[in-house]
């Protein structure tokens, strides 16, 4: 398999380390080739007959699969486990599970132990003892194994503890890495394509309270930020949903006018959420699938769509870290999680490149405070002369209808009703219902104007 010039560098790099030190820490941005990386330096240390066999930790079923399917292509041998095997993958999960026979392959073996997503595993701090995981791997295999690589596109918890295996400066506490690949350097070597953020805003929200007169908001991010409606609220709701799928639909007509295989991917809410942006979807002449924690054979129905020309997947919490669908270059972002580990690692799913006309992506999602800063810290993570910030207004979901292109400077729109009791839907989440402080008579929202898109296009 021909390597990508940071992977054999990489490698090169990770070699020549495993001549003074048995660990090595690798950062690469999600969609980067991490996975086919650590089978190179596999093959290597065993073409050197430095180890006897290899054993990956992911964090999912789904990722396991594919780092079996991706060792088994550059060893050329079986990665399953079984007799004659160059190794095996298995779940952090099931490291609390393993048998005595399992660990004792460490002291047997030498073993090249490849730990994919490490920040999955917290090393714990002063006063905080290490998460389950992260003791298995510092207990059991840091200092059994022959030699360690860690990996992660996110090298960072959202629960702020330390990540088991790495090292930190001090006294700052900066992650300390042996190489890093930035999606700075990705996009500019073509390896990740392009992210085109849009957040959709509006500059007219009108929110009538019982007992009270009518408020006038300039923004999504006003309106948050000075009453009781919430981020849960608006991220479900039916308007605001209609708008993005909208957008993404004609987004991926665009994309697919040059590459016919090219998808779409609703990140929803709530499986009760999944359900109703299919709805949706369906209502604009699509077939979505939809993969929840409660699909059958879940794992089975990503893989058809993967080698499917189907339009959209929509997914709750299936499709994020690690999972693997290169023709995946539409997102619309409609999740509640609002966490930059998160948002990055869905980011990924729609940067991984496979030809020299497929260099840019689309990802949609609302003007929160948040979210919009995790947009701009990835603008900034890109060179300079690559970043463009542009406008673009599009007229208001279900009065207008979407236009692909820069558009005009502005777009009217009639007024589009929007009235929580609509929240009480059957097929709306329980908790975006409750985010609301108040019931659902007495608070009435209105959008009344145009919506506002702010385009980060990113070269």
């Amino acid at each position: 398999m021909r390597l990508r010039d940071w992977q054999k560098e990489c490698a090169d790099h990770a070699m020549q380390r495993f001549e003074l030190s048995s660990h090595y820490f690798c950062q690469a941005t999600p969609a980067a080739g991490k996975t086919i990386l650590a089978a190179e330096i596999a093959s290597r240390l065993l073409g050197k007959q430095n180890i006897d066999l290899v054993v990956c930790f992911a964090p999912s079923c789904q990722v396991v699969n594919a780092v079996q399917r991706t060792f088994e292509k550059v060893l050329g041998r079986s990665f399953d486990g079984r007799i004659g095997a160059a190794g095996v993958a298995v779940t952090y999960q099931s490291l609390d599970h393993q048998g005595a026979s399992f660990w004792r392959l460490f002291d047997q073996y030498r073993v090249f132990a490849v730990f994919d997503e490490i920040h999955h595993c917290s090393a714990g701090s002063d006063a905080l003892i290490p998460n389950s995981w992260g003791q298995r791997v510092v207990q059991e295999i840091q200092d059994r194994a022959t030699y360690t690589l860690a990996l992660s596109g996110t090298p960072w918890r959202s629960d702020e503890q330390a990540i088991a295996l790495a090292r930190y400066s001090d006294p700052d506490g900066r992650l300390m890495v042996d190489y890093q690949y930035s999606m700075r350097r990705a996009v500019s070597e073509q390896v990740c394509r392009r992210p085109e953020i849009t957040l959709v805003d509006h500059d007219l929200v009108r929110l009538v309270e019982s007992g009270s007169e009518e408020q006038k908001y300039s923004s999504l991010r006003h309106l948050l930020r000075h009453t009781d409606v919430t981020y849960e609220a608006l991220v479900t709701h039916e308007v605001l949903n209609r708008h993005l799928l909208e957008l993404g639909n004609c987004q991926l007509d665009a994309f697919r006018s040059k590459t016919p295989d090219a998808a779409a991917l609703a990140v929803a809410t709530s499986i009760d959420h999944a359900y109703q942006l299919a709805g949706y979807l369906v209502e604009l002449g699509e077939d979505p699938v939809i993969v929840t924690t409660r699909t059958a054979d879940a794992n089975a129905e990503i893989d058809r769509f993967r080698h499917s020309t189907q339009r959209w997947i929509v997914a709750v919490g299936m499709i994020s870290e690690g999972t693997d669908i290169p023709r995946l270059q539409v997102c619309c972002y409609l999740s509640r999680v609002r966490t930059e580990l998160y948002f990055r690692q869905v980011l990924g799913r729609i940067l991984r490149r496979r030809a020299a006309r497929d260099y840019s992506s689309s990802l949609l999602m609302i003007a929160e405070t948040e979210l919009i800063k995790f947009a701009k810290r990835v603008d900034e993570d890109l060179p300079d002369e690559l970043g463009v910030l542009k406008f673009q207004t599009l007229g208001a979901s279900g009065v207008n209808e979407p236009t692909c292109g820069d558009g005009g400077d502005t777009a009217e729109g009639n007024v589009a009703d929007i009235d929580v009791s609509g929240l009480d839907g059957a097929n709306v989440h329980e908790e975006a219902k409750s985010g609301l402080a108040k019931s659902a008579d007495m608070l009435h929202v209105t959008f009344d104007g145009m919506f506002r898109h702010q385009l980060l296009a990113l070269f």
